[in-house]
């Protein structure tokens, strides 16, 4: 295995989790909030379940997103 391959591919794979992730919200929420079905002060549960089917990991990540 080549460490530094694995720590950049990683990496990068995160990262576009992660802004992707965090577009997905905020659009969410911008939406909800311009449609009334959402105050802009609410708490929501939040879980992320990241699957890799080759080494047979799948795993969830529980959180809450709140707005204010």
């Amino acid at each position: 295995m080549d460490e530094e391959s694995f720590n950049i591919s990683m990496r990068k794979f995160l990262k576009t989790v992660g802004v992707g992730s965090q577009n997905a919200i905020e659009k969410a929420v911008e939406k909800a909030i311009a449609e009334g079905r959402i105050s802009g002060t609410e708490s929501f549960p939040a879980k992320v379940t990241l699957e890799i089917e080759g080494i047979k990991l799948n795993i969830t990540f529980d959180g809450e997103i709140r707005l204010q």
